[in-house]
């Protein structure tokens, strides 16, 4: 019998990442185009306040806070809104300035904060691509090195022993 060719291998693996990139392109496609944003400006103003943690709770959002200074802030995101200059992002900034970047419960999109969500992500893939190449150049030298002989499991046994008559 003989054994299928590296080639033949390779052109086996397209077929299932041909299809994992299709998957993957379409959720972007639906995710990017989706409507998600509020209808209403009561939903405008839930949206915003679950964005926003509370100055004075621990873990809470301006939402979820039934706090003196939630309510303010919840009260000043409700004015905004009916006002209607201000997009959200305009009103979030507007809080941010005035009691400081710790109440946003998502950070922006720019400078410092950026960094703090992009470190973490660019880490991971960083790590992803290096242990990939380990494990690919693992398998290479697995390759040229060949099945163990009978030399080898001699060697093996030799060092057990050794090791167990210097445990007792």
């Amino acid at each position: 019998m003989t054994s299928a060719s590296p080639m033949h291998h390779r052109l086996k693996r397209w077929p299932g990442w041909i299809a994992l990139i299709f998957v993957a392109v379409g959720f972007l496609a639906v995710g990017s185009t989706r409507d998600t944003g509020p209808l209403d400006p009561g939903d405008r103003v839930d949206a915003i306040s679950r964005r926003i943690a509370c100055p004075v709770c621990d873990g809470e959002s301006v939402y979820e806070s039934r706090n003196p200074a939630s309510e303010a802030i919840r009260s000043a995101v409700r004015e905004a809104v009916a006002s209607g200059t201000v997009d959200d992002d305009g009103i979030i900034a507007d809080i941010a300035d005035a009691y400081g970047a710790q109440v946003l419960l998502v950070p922006r999109a720019t400078g410092f904060d950026a960094l703090v969500w992009a470190l973490p992500v660019t880490a991971g893939v960083i790590g992803v691509v290096a242990l990939w190449f380990a494990f690919r150049r693992w398998r290479e030298e697995s390759a040229l090195v060949g099945p163990a002989e009978e030399d080898d499991y001699r060697i093996v046994a030799a060092a057990r022993e050794q090791l167990a008559s210097d445990d007792d």
